[in-house]
């Protein structure tokens, strides 16, 4: 399992996995950088499954869906400072990469993705995806403005960077 930190990392990870070469480190399949071993038939598929960290069981059921229907499995973890506002519990939310890692390989992870927000350029200019008005409206997005903005938008740019197959 690869531990990825920045953008870069994450895409050449992706680009060797989508040519078929091995981008992991360790794995019984084959050696990095060797060709990976699937059969000839067999397309390669990437599943993603965007986190916050602090793994739970139902994390676990995601991670054991993706590893079933994909050839590769990328895992993120990133406390997003947008979802949350203010005087909310941002400060205080669980960050225990160390564990989640465990977690993570345990489950068959084959990448886990854990930028910082200056990596996902969350201190420059930024561009927002708005979710539909219905919602916002809905759920906590009535008590909790931005909530919804700020997940769509680092799920947005999560999902543009790893172009995966299926999404958790």
């Amino acid at each position: 399992m690869r531990l990825l930190k920045t953008v870069a990392a994450l895409r050449c990870f992706v680009e060797m996995a989508r040519t078929g070469l091995n981008p992991i480190d360790g794995d019984d399949r084959t050696q990095p950088g060797q060709p990976m071993s699937t059969k000839a038939h067999q397309t390669i598929t990437i599943g993603l499954v965007p986190t916050m960290g602090a793994l739970h069981a139902g994390h676990g059921s995601l991670l054991a869906k993706a590893r079933a229907e994909n050839t590769i499995v990328i895992l993120t973890i990133f406390v997003n400072p947008l979802q949350f506002g203010p005087g909310e519990d941002f400060d205080h939310y669980p960050r225990h990469l160390a564990a989640d890692l465990v977690t993570a390989k345990a489950a068959g992870v084959d990448a886990v993705f854990a930028p910082t927000a200056a990596e996902l350029g969350l201190d420059r200019e930024l561009v927002q995806v708005v979710p539909p008005a219905g919602l916002m409206a809905g759920l906590c997005g009535r008590s909790r403005p931005g909530h919804f903005t700020g997940v769509a938008t680092i799920v947005t740019k999560l999902l543009n960077l790893v172009q995966a197959d299926r999404a958790y």
